[in-house]
């Protein structure tokens, strides 16, 4: 029997609730006020009291009101037609919901329980079977959807039977297994599972590390991020976060894609929720949006479904890498979470931690981060989850506590600067201040000798090298004046400019430019280098600006053009002839 209780005390999105029986951390419960019931989340137990977090207004709610509690953490649903949705931190479907608002109390179920799927078995009787096992798989979107055995299945099962290939609803019966005491149990299509709970239906073994190809050549060439990998973008607002991942989210190596906007404006998220649907997938030549899930928790939706968003879009990608599947899970802004989670401990009455957070942000947020990764299957095949969230830090100040605290979990920084932003310079990743610590890894190291070159990593630290001699010089030219140095010195800044244009900076609307594969990557790189590496004879700064300005037109000329292309090599040529004019041999 369900545990009831009464309203005791309100303090904005925190009630007060006297149980009148047993109640669980992280249990849901329903507040009942005459129309609707209002969804809560119990955060905190204090002898009788349950303080919980309501997801929605409590505007009208009072005291002594009724309160259910439901027997179960705050969990998702499971199951063929996630993808190409958009749901709310809960995982309502939002294009079920009625009108511009969301009604308060409304909550929707996140699948079509009508639809047929076509079904193909994988398992057959007598197979032994545990938990994420693969029954049987429906097509969901071009995806191959794997039919699993619930999560929660504790020890072995044997297959009774599994249904033949054909059409069926998520609620049909599609496999019966025997437990150890040889008794029966029907699966679904569905399964339910907490969010806060990871999903770990996996073997441990030491991981590869592969690079993850984004097509932004800041990060695959300079700061690298690998399958399963984690990292961040902070920086101020107009820095271009959102437009980076949404880039990142069109042309990342990857087959699912998750989009948390916890905490986006809306007209952010109404730009995705136009925008994806057109788009045109280069990997499936499909719609963009079909194997992309959208979790939408805008600045002005409720402030504790904004938390609930990013653990409601986690399980989701665990979920799919369950499958043998490559997600990609995009957070903006985690910032805003962290705020939720600054204001819930505040109405609990918490120690706080440095501006007013919680004293566990860190904790939590490196036990989030760490819910990524890339993993084995029980059954041998992969899957992964790759993070990327942005942060977005008041004032663009990047000691604050929460870039802090996601510095310690993420493995790669992106840090967006205010004055690349302002001069156009996008993506606008400083190449200084950013990092990927896989370039320290030996296995990271191993794996692009082999597929990419066995001098990548020293062009790419070689690179970083030029690009800080260059602002260096910068910084002194700018104080000293353009005749106040050695012409050498401005040959130095013009060097680190030519890789910042060439190689740094990217054109999101250029169907080419948008996106480079490594291959091409390594070959301007290469390219660029060689002519850093080289020595030019010039006898006055304005000759050295002059002719580095034509170099860099005629490099991004040959960005513009399709890879070897006969456009591509007569610009090539003629950048060559241009270098011998001033060369020294």
């Amino acid at each position: 029997m369900s545990t009831k209780g009464k309203v005791k005390g309100i303090i904005a999105n925190l009630v007060i609730v006297e149980a009148y029986g047993p109640v669980s951390q992280n249990e849901i419960c329903f507040i009942s006020t005459g129309s609707t019931q209002l969804m809560a989340e119990v955060i905190k137990i204090n002898g009788q009291n349950a303080y919980v977090q309501v997801f929605e207004s409590t505007r009208g709610v009072k005291i002594d009101y009724d309160v259910d509690f439901a027997g179960h953490l705050l969990e998702v649903t499971l199951g063929p037609g996630i993808l190409s949705k958009n749901y709310d931190g809960l995982q309502n479907d939002l294009d079920k919901m009625d009108g511009v608002f969301l009604k308060r109390g409304e909550y929707t179920h996140p699948l079509d329980p009508g639809k047929k799927w076509k079904f193909k078995p994988l398992a057959k009787a007598g197979d032994v079977v545990e938990a994420a096992s693969w029954l049987g798989q429906v097509d969901e979107n071009g995806m191959p959807h794997k039919i699993m055995v619930p999560f929660t299945f504790k020890g072995n099962y044997t297959v009774k039977s599994v249904v033949e290939a054909g059409e069926y609803t998520i609620e049909d019966t599609i496999a019966v297994l025997l437990n150890a005491d040889k008794k029966e149990v029907k699966v679904t299509m569905t399964q339910k599972w907490p969010v806060k709970m990871a999903i770990t239906a996996f073997r441990e073994k030491p991981r590869p590390f592969k690079l993850l190809e984004t097509g932004v050549r800041t990060i695959d060439t300079l700061n690298p991020i690998v399958e399963g990998g984690t990292g961040f973008i902070p920086g101020p607002f107009g820095a271009g976060k959102t437009v980076l991942q949404h880039a990142i989210s069109k042309q990342a190596e990857a087959d699912i894609v998750i989009v948390a906007a916890c905490g986006e404006r809306a007209n952010e998220v109404v730009e995705i929720f136009t925008e994806f649907p057109e788009l045109e997938d280069i990997r499936t030549g499909r719609k963009l949006m079909e194997r992309t899930t959208i979790i939408a928790n805008t600045s002005n939706m409720p402030v504790a479904a904004r938390e609930a968003s990013v653990y409601t879009a986690m399980t989701l990608g665990e979920y799919y890498r369950s499958m043998g599947l490559k997600v990609l899970m995009l957070a903006d802004s985690t910032s805003r979470w962290a705020q939720a989670l600054r204001e819930m401990s505040n109405r609990l009455e918490e120690l706080p931690g440095p501006d007013a957070f919680p004293m566990d942000l860190p904790a939590i947020i490196s036990n989030f981060y760490a819910r990524a990764g890339f993993v084995y299957l029980k059954n041998g095949e992969t899957g992964s989850i790759t993070f990327i969230g942005t942060v977005s830090p008041a004032g663009g100040n990047l000691k604050e506590p929460v870039t802090e605290s996601t510095k310690k979990a993420a493995r790669c920084f992106y840090a967006l600067a205010q004055q690349r932003a302002d001069s156009k310079r996008y993506p606008a990743v400083d190449p200084i201040d950013s990092y990927s610590k896989y370039l320290e890894y030996p296995e990271f190291e191993e794996y692009v000798e082999e597929k990419i070159s066995d001098t990548w990593i020293s062009m790419v630290n070689h690179s970083k090298t030029i690009l800080l001699r260059g602002k260096e010089t910068y910084e002194q030219i700018n104080i000293l004046g353009d005749d106040g140095v050695p012409v050498g010195y401005h040959v130095t800044y013009w060097k680190s400019e030519v890789i910042d244009f060439v190689i740094l900076q990217q054109d999101a609307f250029d169907a080419i430019d948008q996106s480079t594969p490594i291959e091409r990557q390594q070959y301007m790189l290469e390219h660029v280098l060689r002519l850093c590496d080289a020595d030019f004879s010039f006898e006055s700064f304005t000759e050295v600006d002059g002719y580095f300005k034509r170099i860099i037109n005629l490099y991004k000329q040959m960005n513009y053009s399709e890879f070897n292309s006969e456009k591509f090599n007569k610009f090539e040529k003629e950048l060559q002839e241009v270098l011998q004019e001033r060369i020294v041999a």
